[in-house]
């Protein structure tokens, strides 16, 4: 899924003190297949491509962590390894 991200009406013109925004909305969100089935204790991750939000199940509209996708990828083959 393509993510549309804008830049802040405050963001300068120099590239520099940029901030962007995208809604996250229609993310299709996947729990992890590690998570209880209890409800706690749940992690979900969504591929926006070229990046990947993680958030907290319970907190659904809450904030998200994004990670570049090479970062991510770094991330699970530690687990993995």
């Amino acid at each position: 899924m393509g993510t549309t991200w804008r830049k802040s009406t405050y963001s300068g013109d120099t590239g520099g003190e940029c901030v962007e925004c995208a809604p996250l909305g229609g993310a299709a969100w996947q729990t992890s297949s590690y998570s209880g089935s209890s409800g706690g204790d749940c992690v979900e991750v969504a591929t926006l491509t070229p990046r990947t939000a993680v958030r907290d199940s319970k907190n659904p509209h809450g904030p998200a962590l994004l990670f570049p996708a090479e970062a991510w990828e770094g991330f699970l083959e530690s687990v993995k390894g």
